[in-house]
């Protein structure tokens, strides 16, 4: 799934997660976290580190939506047993 950096801090913020918490539920390092919030659009990504985001936040309840041209959010939902 592609998401902008604004959806990711958006998403941390919803769950009132920091930096470190996401990296901890993750495993993508703080320092890539910083730099993909900083990004206007989508961040440039190696590894597979957006799609681990991605999960992090799905398991928790956030779903992506709209697209990242097209009104890019988030929707905030129960988490995943």
């Amino acid at each position: 799934m592609i998401i902008t950096g604004m959806q990711i801090r958006a998403a941390r913020g919803a769950l009132g997660w920091s930096v470190k918490n996401l990296s901890e539920r993750s495993g993508v390092g703080t320092a890539t976290i910083v730099r993909y919030e900083e990004v206007v659009g989508i961040p440039k990504t190696r590894k597979g580190n957006l799609d681990l985001i991605v999960d992090a936040f799905t398991q928790a309840g956030i779903e992506f939506i709209g697209t990242p041209d097209d009104r890019p959010g988030i929707r905030i939902g129960k988490p995943k047993s």
